[in-house]
């Protein structure tokens, strides 16, 4: 006699729930994130013998797409390459039409990669010391640029303040283009930058990179520091996806969902290619996605509380 749960056998049938899968992305193609969603669903597609299909849902910092996928199906045929913004940063700063938490089923990390602080080559900046040092002999007077309010280089530059105990002015942007556009022209001094956008800009010169945000050396930059390892051990802030879905999406569908991720995420074509694009896979369970989405949202919560970070 079969000891298996009434409908487990359904679910194993139906997966993948249906011939066209779609993959949202909370931002407009050509970007980090359209760029790895499409790297990883061209072999998910692959690997199960559907279509996998990438929607740009973008606008509000993605907002708009993770909401789109706490109400959409709850069939598991809608995943989300989420992000830390709405995830863990936009929580603690708006009322927000959807609970990141209770609507939405973290499925599996998918990517984590730092910025890399990056000054103007006319700022005269040639090192992290010298920045630290002229933050502090003029306060407020060395600014910044970000993708916008609580975007992961506003907070990057928000945490460094904080640590560092420096005033550096955050002025924010409607989006990358725009910020890298003004770094370029001299009018802002700095900016915490994906490396795949300053990377030609620091090869031309044009843009001198002093250290990276995360815990570990930027592969392409690896004379570069951390900022960890420059006097401020424990500094950390990523930009992180992660695999998540609506909550509603029954268990052994979430459970198959993340062997499937974490199948391509770990497929060496794949890891080669967003490595290509400084994007590090790390795949890993549902839980381990939980607890570190609950720990991003509590250290930014800090932050935005502290400094007092609103939305305008």
């Amino acid at each position: 006699m079969s000891l298996m749960a009434p409908g487990s056998v359904a679910f194993a049938q139906d997966f993948p729930p249906k011939k066209t899968i779609s993959m949202v992305v909370g931002f407009v193609p050509g970007g980090a994130a359209d760029t790895g969603a499409r790297i990883i669903a061209k072999k998910l597609g692959e690997n199960l013998g559907v279509a996998v299909t990438v929607e740009n849902k973008a606008g509000a910092g993605g907002n708009i797409a993770h909401q789109y996928t706490a109400t959409g199906p709850a069939d598991g045929s809608v995943l989300l390459f989420g992000s830390v913004g709405p995830l863990s940063i936009a929580p603690n700063m708006m009322k927000l039409p959807y609970d990141p938490v209770k609507d939405l089923a973290p499925l599996t990390m998918a990517v984590n990669f730092p910025n890399v602080l990056v000054v103007h080559s006319g700022t005269g900046i040639k090192t992290f010391a010298e920045f630290i040092a002229a933050a502090k002999k003029d306060p407020g007077k060395l600014d910044f640029a970000s993708t916008g309010p609580g975007s992961a280089s506003h907070l990057a530059g928000e945490l460094l303040n904080d640590m560092a105990k420096i005033d550096t002015l955050h002025v924010p942007y409607k989006g990358g283009a725009a910020a890298l556009q003004d770094l370029l022209g001299g009018r802002v001094a700095s900016w915490y930058a994906t490396f795949a956008t300053a990377a030609p800009h620091i090869e031309a010169g044009k843009v001198i990179p002093l250290a990276s945000t995360g815990t570990q050396r930027l592969g392409g930059l690896p004379h570069i520091p951390t900022i960890a390892e420059s006097g401020y051990p424990g500094f950390s802030a990523t930009n992180w996806y992660a695999f998540v879905a609506s909550s509603k999406v029954p268990a052994p569908v979430l459970e198959r969902w993340n062997a499937e991720l974490v199948k391509v995420l770990s497929a060496p074509d794949v890891v080669e290619q967003l490595n290509k694009h400084g994007l590090v896979p790390m795949p890993g369970s549902r839980e381990d996605l939980a607890r570190y989405m609950a720990k991003e949202t509590a250290t930014w919560g800090r932050i935005i509380r502290e400094r007092k970070i609103s939305a305008q």
